[in-house]
């Protein structure tokens, strides 16, 4: 079971402080989410904020590309410190190229899919992922509802997982919260992506505490399963 605390939703004024909270916590991944304005409604930050963070942080550092263009963001991230690299399955043809140069690099290689995508979609690249991030609300800002009609999605890649023997890591990311995480780690997550609720936390390390518990709680399988993810 992986917890990453979502630096969204961090206070963007005090970075330095924030990434320190997420240090003192037994949360594995730091998530970072990198809007273009033109991929998504909204801009978020760059290479630049992430390198200065990597020097902060010794957290696996998961990036997931919400962009049009990821190709040309793909080193320069790597170069900032990424572990990870989730670009989007809506890229269509461009999907496939993306993947091998992520692999090329050497970073783990993530798939996104958005709520209104059909789940087929991400079918033909589960032999060529790391990890699959099942996007729970529509992607672009911080703080929105849950939409629990993505669920669904969860349990169809945790079924192919075991029909194909396949071992890629399945997240949710969006609305996970207190009230939601053990649904979705019924439904067969096993990353669990959080924001507003851990960072609005009074005490974030007793909040990643508490939403381990909770998907524990409802899959306790996931206090046995082992996600590699190599140290920067």
């Amino acid at each position: 079971m992986i917890i990453a605390p979502s630096l969204l939703a961090a206070d963007f004024g005090h970075f330095a402080k924030e990434t320190a909270r997420v240090q003192k916590t037994d949360a594995e991944w730091l998530h970072l989410d990198i809007m273009d304005g033109h991929f998504v409604p909204n801009l978020s930050f760059g290479p630049q904020v992430v390198k200065a963070v990597r020097s902060l942080s010794r957290q696996f550092f998961d990036v997931h590309l919400m962009c049009s263009q990821p190709e040309i963001l793909l080193e320069p991230f790597v170069r900032a410190g990424a572990d990870q690299l989730i670009v989007h399955v809506e890229l269509g043809e461009a999907v496939l190229p993306l993947l091998w140069k992520i692999r090329s690099l050497g970073r783990r290689v993530g798939l996104a899919i958005n709520p209104p995508t059909e789940i087929r979609r991400v079918a033909p690249y589960l032999d060529k992922i790391d990890h699959l991030l099942v996007m729970t609300v529509n992607p672009g800002f911080g703080g929105q509802d849950f939409i629990h009609e993505a669920l669904p999605k969860v349990q169809q890649a945790r079924d192919w997982r075991g029909e194909k023997g396949l071992a890629f890591s399945i997240g949710v990311d969006g609305g996970v919260g207190f009230d939601t995480v053990g649904e979705c780690a019924q439904a067969g997550a096993d990353v669990f992506v959080s924001g507003s609720a851990l960072f609005a936390a009074p005490s974030l390390k007793r909040a990643v505490t508490r939403m381990r518990r909770l998907a524990h709680e409802h899959d306790p399988a996931l206090a046995d399963l082992k996600i590699s993810t190599p140290a920067s």
